[in-house]
């Protein structure tokens, strides 16, 4: 099985916090669910959780890692059968090599970068360690529920493939495809509360990006 699956954007979901929401997720086209392993996080699970997930074959299924060093990463990955690790806590180059790059996707925050000559720099220097990217709002964790300005995309040269995330739902999914991702990450803005997804929200979401792809 291949990393990820193909198309573009590819539609993530993050913050899986039940088989059920897992279920109706799949059932409406989500090729990659995330799960968060972050005790802080009201998103946070057990990695018996994923597991026991097993849609169909196209379905890719992603960690969220903050906190953990690299072996605890990798035991998770197995024990939660996971594809690919969402490095969130600043990590470096050689704890990706040691999870495995091509099973790293890497987090970057670029509201705290000064200049995007720096960002540019952290661009290239995780790309030999990494399989893609993820731009996220604020400066540091996730599920803010905001988003952010995306006019940086335009002055850089990204040496992977990468998601957006940062709010994104019914009213902000537009202005993040006019930016023509490779991927987007839904959460928050997809959500009731904390940790439960919203149908409504999400076909809302869903209908949009779906409608972009065949365009």
């Amino acid at each position: 099985m291949s990393p990820l699956p193909l198309g573009k954007p590819l539609v993530k979901v993050c913050g899986i916090t039940s088989p059920g929401d897992a279920a109706m997720c799949t059932g409406m086209g989500v090729t990659v669910l995330g799960f968060i392993f972050h005790p802080a996080s009201p998103r946070n699970v057990a990695p018996s959780l994923p597991a026991l997930i097993n849609e169909v074959d196209v379905v890719r299924k992603v960690g969220v890692f903050v906190g953990q060093c690299a072996n605890e990463v990798t035991t998770i990955m197995r024990d939660g059968k996971l594809h690919l690790a969402q490095l969130h806590g600043g990590q470096d180059e050689a704890f990706c090599d040691a999870v495995g790059a091509e099973r790293v996707v890497k987090v970057l925050w670029p509201e705290k970068y000064t200049s995007v000559a720096d960002l540019q720099a952290d661009l290239d220097r995780f790309a030999p360690h990494c399989a893609r990217f993820l731009f996220d709002a604020g400066s540091s964790g996730g599920g803010h529920g905001r988003t952010m300005d995306l006019s940086f995309l335009r002055k850089l040269t990204i040496p992977r493939p990468y998601f957006l995330a940062g709010g994104l739902g019914p009213e902000t999914i537009g202005a993040a495809l006019s930016s023509n991702p490779d991927g987007l990450d839904l959460n928050s803005g997809v959500e009731s509360a904390p940790g439960i997804k919203s149908r409504a929200k999400l076909q809302l979401t869903l209908d949009t990006i779906f409608a972009h792809q065949e365009a």
